[in-house]
């Protein structure tokens, strides 16, 4: 007897982030596809789960914890207690023939949680690479763990693929390797119109950041690149940074300021309206220093027809092809980093060339299409071969 074609998402919350927005993106398309999808966040649901539930996807959430304790380390026991025990029951109530898990936390928490219950298919996916281990042994070794009893390992870049291989020990029968994919943009505003918009100057020079203020993305090395190289760019200039606050805030708003940028830097904070910002942008710019996997946020910028500057760190090379769509610099290296924006801000035809490029290599291999087909097909693969 074949199994249904139910497939329960377990991750953190559909908030803001690049995992949120794929997931929002896929789980629609899988529906249409014929899957019974639903989704299960270990966190809370997020300002954007309602998009799922007007698509009819079911969704829950680990109960909230009220303020018992201010103490993070005494409440976590509870509320991975309160996720597993949810979980077990939306499980059993739900009946899915997969699982699959989005992101670490939820991975180790919802692996468990499944194996108990007797899910028959369990999948995870790795976003980035794996750098967050070195600050938690223990999880490590219980992923490894895992690792042996999931159907299927995902990475969304061949630099995550190669890891969870050489580096975890998954044989490379059980990985798979599928790329993010992007809807192509539908602004019909024009450039002027969203510069205006975004009381941006038609004739400044704009480049654009997406990601949230995480240490890693690399927002202290830029704003030391563009102090270095300020009074060299094309006047006015101005970059836009959008993203959440998660940690590193304070730390760029001061280096903002001490590097006199107040009047060039904007920190945006998070935002709805990211089309309308690459929209006004002639530059896109992601400089992570470690532990990046691919970018969603490469992918849009690029699918806005952007010339991208990025650092050569986890996926970011396997998208943006050097001195093509763009240009690669090391990580940690505010100096190449600041020169390899001067040579962009300075020739708009290369800009120009390079961002027609970047579009068209997003149209070739990252449409959300083909990363749809390629999940179907793997799912279906998985079923097939359970129920035989």
């Amino acid at each position: 007897m074949s199994l249904p074609r139910r497939i329960l998402f377990v991750t953190e919350s559909f908030g803001i982030g690049g995992t949120e927005s794929h997931l929002l993106d896929l789980l629609p398309c899988l529906k249409a596809n014929r899957f019974d999808v639903a989704a299960y966040c270990t966190s809370e649901l997020g300002c954007r789960a309602s998009h799922l539930t007007a698509a009819g996807i079911p969704i829950a959430a680990s109960p909230k914890l009220g303020a018992a304790t201010k103490k993070r380390s005494a409440i976590a026991p509870l509320r991975i207690g309160f996720a597993a025990a949810r979980l077990f029951a939306f499980i059993r109530h739900w009946h899915p023939s997969v699982v699959h898990f989005f992101l670490p936390g939820p991975y180790l928490i919802g692996a468990p949680v499944a194996l108990a219950a007797g899910v028959p298919i369990k999948i995870m996916s790795r976003r980035s690479l794996a750098d967050y281990q070195k600050n938690w042994p223990g999880a490590a070794r219980l992923e490894g763990l895992l690792h042996r009893r999931m159907d299927a390992v995902l990475g969304n870049c061949r630099a995550v693929t190669k890891e969870l291989v050489l580096r975890e020990g998954c044989a490379e029968s059980q990985v798979h390797l599928i790329y993010n994919g992007v809807r192509l943009p539908s602004v019909s505003e024009t450039r002027a119109e969203a510069r205006a918009a975004l009381g941006l100057d038609q004739q400044s020079f704009v480049a654009t950041m997406v990601a949230n203020l995480f240490p890693y993305k690399g927002h202290l090395d830029l704003i030391a690149a563009l102090a270095a190289i300020s009074s060299l760019l094309p006047q006015p200039w101005v970059l836009l940074c959008a993203g959440r606050d998660s940690g590193s805030g304070r730390k760029i708003a001061q280096a903002v300021a001490e590097a006199r940028l107040g009047e060039n830097v904007r920190l945006l904070g998070e935002r709805f309206d990211i089309p309308r910002l690459l929209k006004a942008s002639d530059l896109g710019l992601l400089t992570p220093t470690r532990n990046e996997g691919f970018s969603n946020a490469i992918l849009e910028s690029m699918a806005a027809g952007l010339p991208m500057v990025v650092t050569d760190v986890g996926g970011n090379a396997e998208a943006v092809i050097h001195r093509e769509c763009g240009l690669l610099v090391p990580p940690h290296d505010p100096v190449a980093l600041g020169s390899a924006i001067l040579r962009l801000a300075r020739d708009i035809n290369m800009r120009r060339n390079m961002g027609e490029r970047a579009r068209d290599r997003v149209i070739e291999h990252f449409t959300l299409a083909a990363s749809v087909d390629q999940y179907c097909a793997l799912y279906d693969k998985l079923l097939a071969a359970k129920s035989a």
